[in-house]
């Protein structure tokens, strides 16, 4: 039996991924950071399954105690500040987590065993103010923001252990990808849970800053297998993971109230683009996936109508939960 370690594995995608490596036959262990109130609700249904084990970013001891008691044939580095707006309040601690925090897991790799195969959660983020439209694997890097310069950074930390100490370390470089276990900050999820509530009354309105900005979304469901895919090849490389398609956040917004028969939705958003301006915008993102369809036969299934209707049943169906 297989066995993987899951950094992030409360989060959307850990617990994605979680839910597919079991499916797999995997033995799958989750680092999840000493909380007094652990946020457990994306792995409730599976933490029956899976084994928990203590460890922190942060704390370089902690990640090498995990690895060396876990025994894990993959890392799947999923764990980071994530949340790019919150990155210019907390640009020190973002570069902590989401860049040296890359650093310390391969550092405990390297020294606990250098043959454990390593994902590196990458974002299209990296690619900021494109200077290419769509982008691909060798797309130069402009990021944007602190999240993003971040990110940047844990990219080619992966590149350079795997180049100096032959690690089989990759890199998914994934862009918007969304779910119903997406958190509530997010714009996705902030637009499908306000339409949730709007459609049962819950709510009046959904205040939202630019909508023009566009970007490639896919299911984190779908993009899960990927990761899995690349660690599952004869030699380590980097992948663009993406559907190829592009949606502004308005056209987001006019199929998730379409989801519940709104037609006159522009009735019920306030736009107050001041107060959900950042410092510097990325304005369009879309990605090229050609090498991951051609080297691991990986392409997205679910349709950006799909993800958006999935979304707003969700959270209809949990708010319904809520107010029994």
């Amino acid at each position: 039996m297989p066995k993987a370690l899951i950094t992030g594995i409360t989060g959307q995608d850990g617990s994605y991924l979680a839910e597919f490596l079991l499916d797999k036959g995997y033995e799958v262990t989750g680092l999840v950071r000493r909380l007094s109130t652990p946020n457990m609700g994306n792995i409730e249904h599976i933490q029956e399954k899976i084994s928990l084990v203590s460890g922190d970013l942060l704390d370089q001891g902690s990640l090498t105690d995990a690895i060396r008691d876990s025994e894990p044939d993959e890392v799947y580095n999923l764990a980071a500040q994530s949340f790019v707006k919150a990155s210019w309040n907390q640009p020190v601690l973002t570069g902590e987590y989401t860049a040296l925090g890359v650093t310390r897991v391969l550092e405990a790799i390297r020294t606990v065993n250098p043959k454990i195969k390593f994902y590196q959660a990458s974002s299209s983020e990296m690619f900021g103010k494109v200077v290419e439209v769509p982008q691909k694997e060798t797309t130069r890097f402009y990021p944007r923001s602190p999240y993003g310069v971040a990110k940047a950074y844990g990219h080619y930390i992966t590149l350079n252990y795997r180049e100096s100490y032959g690690i089989f370390a990759c890199s998914g470089i994934l862009f918007n990808h969304e779910s119903p276990r997406r958190g509530i900050e997010f714009v996705t999820r902030k637009i499908s849970h306000a339409v949730a509530r709007i459609h049962l009354g819950f709510q009046d309105k959904l205040e939202l800053g630019s909508m023009e900005p566009k970007r490639d979304w896919g299911f984190a469901g779908d993009y899960v297998e990927a990761m899995w895919m690349m660690l599952q090849k004869a030699q380590p490389e980097d992948y663009v993971v993406a559907t190829g398609e592009t949606h502004s956040v308005k056209e987001f917004v006019e199929l998730a109230f379409d989801a519940v028969g709104i037609k006159d939705w522009e009735k019920y958003v306030v736009a107050n683009v001041a107060a959900h301006n950042r410092p510097a915008e990325v304005e369009h993102l879309i990605g090229d996936y050609s090498k991951a369809k051609k080297e691991l036969g990986w392409e997205p299934k679910t349709s950006f109508p799909q993800l958006v209707k999935m979304m707003v049943e969700a959270d209809i169906a949990r708010e319904k939960r809520n107010h029994i």
